[in-house]
């Protein structure tokens, strides 16, 4: 049967445990099985942009949200600036001690840090700068989506990752080796078929000043 969907992979698990009566239990399965992935799993496809835009008639402009998928940073920009320049990383030690450097004033920013599920600007901003940002989010969770770019790319890691979450729970540890294996050999060719996404695109030229190209 295709497992496209998020009723047909619930389907697909119960066929493969041979039990029709775990269905409230299926569910909690591919929860567990999506935070793994989440953790271990990396690829373009995780990657999104969006633009977070600065109040400075808030108490903090220098605090933006960041979006609620949200991992890992991969960049920062102003991307209302010339240039649209990058911000720099700074961990929150070395933004206490810029700002500390640089006194109370405001302008505009340069570093930027994160602060749990915010962005902290450095310098303080000083009109409403829009930050694009790139950055690698969560897996579409499936439920409260019917079906997502992991699913459509890799049903296989979904079975195998939602029946290794399950062996422990019906007592069928003699299967933990065969779905770890399995779900592990998956989770290394989708970084390996992202990486090659990434970096596989075609000749990397340099010019340097004074060569011909």
């Amino acid at each position: 049967m295709a497992i496209g969907t998020y009723t047909e992979l619930q389907a697909a698990v119960a066929n493969w445990l041979a039990r029709d009566d775990l269905t409230s239990r299926v569910p909690e399965f591919i929860v567990l099985a999506e935070a793994k992935f989440n953790r271990v799993l990396l690829h373009p496809k995780m990657e999104a942009r969006t633009n977070l835009t600065v109040d400075t008639n808030d108490a903090s402009p220098e605090f933006l949200d960041l979006p609620a998928d949200f991992q890992t940073m991969r960049s920062a920009r102003l991307s209302g600036v010339t240039g649209k320049p990058r911000l720099a990383f700074l961990t929150q030690t070395q933004t206490d001690d810029y700002r500390y450097s640089i006194g109370n004033v405001s302008g505009q920013p340069g570093y930027f840090s994160i602060v749990g599920e915010q962005i902290e600007l450095a310098m303080t901003p000083n009109e409403d700068f829009v930050v694009e940002v790139v950055y690698r989010r969560n897996i579409p969770a499936l439920d409260s989506n019917s079906t997502n770019w992991l699913l459509t790319l890799a049903p296989d890691l979904y079975l195998y990752g939602t029946l290794l979450e399950a062996s422990p729970y019906i007592g069928h540890d003699e299967r933990l080796p065969v779905w770890g294996s399995a779900v592990a050999t998956v989770i290394g060719q989708l970084n390996t078929h992202g990486e090659r996404q990434s970096f596989n695109s075609g000749p990397s030229t340099i010019s340097l000043p004074g060569c011909t190209p």
